[in-house]
This record gives C-alpha cells, structure tokens and sequence, in this order.
C-alpha cells in the first residue's frame, strides 16, 4: 500500500502564492529603518557640528557729516570699525555680498556701501572697516529738528545694519547659502566737520 499524501483544500488556500500583506510590511518596515538612519546621522551631524550664527560689535564710529541741505536732503559721512567673531569651533564661514548702511531712528542715513567678501576660519576675529556717506538723500521733514535736538544734548544713536549672504565651511565641503541680516546701535557725538 502506498502512502498519498493529501492536503484538504482547506489547507491548500493558507499556502497558495505569496501573502502580499506580508512583503508590503516588509517593504514598509525597511524604508522606515533606512529613513530613520539617515534622520539620525544627519541630527548627530548637526549635534556635532552645530553652526552658530558670527557676532558684530562695533568697536568706533566717527560721524564726521550729518546735515541737511536743502529742505528736506541729508549729507552724511561716517567711518566705522566693526569686529567679527565666529564662536564655531568646527566650522568656518564665507561671507558674500555684504552691504552696510546706518540709520538713525528709522530713517537711513547713508547709501548701501558694499564690504569685500572674506572667509573666517574656526574662533577666528576680523576688524571690518567701512566709509559710509550719503549725498542728497531724502528725509522725513522732522528729521532736521530731531538731528538737531540730538546734536544739542550731545548724542547720537545711530544704528549700523548689515545684509549678505554666508556659507558655512565644515572641512572641506561648503554648504548652502544662508541670509545674513544684522542691526548694530551706537551712540556718540559728531565729530570733525559739521
């Protein structure tokens, strides 16, 4: 007698063809493995590395020309020494397209004056200096009397800001640009010609 070996159709369906809920969990659980690594080294890059924004301090500003002409027109003049500080100790920056202008209370004073782009390495400290003027410039009609009041009580608070783009430098890869926008304040008295 020979031994036949039968299934019932009841098992036959259980074991037909592959179980397509299966490979799709599978698939599933296999993209979210490799979507979560890569999630987690770019964190522990960022964690690691940690970009931090430079600092700007003014170190002088002399405001040599700050008058009006006309009824309602500016000229003005003004040198400044501005220090740079990159605290990043792993990473360095290039600064791109700077432009600088000063303002006071509210009102721009001077025109966009371009700074040359430069790198800053790890830690590193620059003295940026910059010749701001303006000739001509249009300002509010209350602008005289303010000025003047100012000029009276001996000071001024002016405000220097700043626009350009940066790059971060880790190693040898440089990453994307990024928007640079800062606003330094000051106050002083006017120096030199009047």
């Amino acid at each position: 007698m020979s031994q036949v070996f039968s299934k019932s159709p009841k098992h036959c369906g259980d074991k037909q063809g592959v179980n397509v809920d299966k490979l799709y969990k599978k698939i599933f659980y296999s993209f979210s493995t490799l979507f979560l690594s890569i999630l987690s080294l770019i964190f522990l890059v960022w964690l690691i590395l940690h970009p931090s924004k430079p600092e700007f301090s003014l170190q002088e500003v002399n405001l040599y020309q700050l008058n009006l002409s006309g009824t309602h027109l500016l000229n003005s003049s003004i040198q400044l020494t501005l220090l740079s500080k990159n605290p990043n100790q792993k990473v360095g920056i290039y600064y791109d397209e700077l432009q600088a202008y000063a303002s006071y209370k509210g009102q721009q004073i001077t025109f966009d004056t371009s700074l040359p782009p430069f790198y800053q390495g790890h830690q590193e400290r620059n003295i940026l200096t910059a010749s701001l003027g303006g000739t001509g410039l249009p300002v509010a009609s209350s602008f005289g009397y303010e000025v003047g009041r100012d000029q009276t009580a001996g000071k001024l608070v002016l405000s220097l800001k700043m626009n350009g783009r940066l790059r971060w430098k880790v190693e040898s890869e440089i990453v994307e640009r990024y928007g640079l926008a800062y606003c330094v304040s000051s106050s002083g008295s006017l120096r030199g010609n009047r």
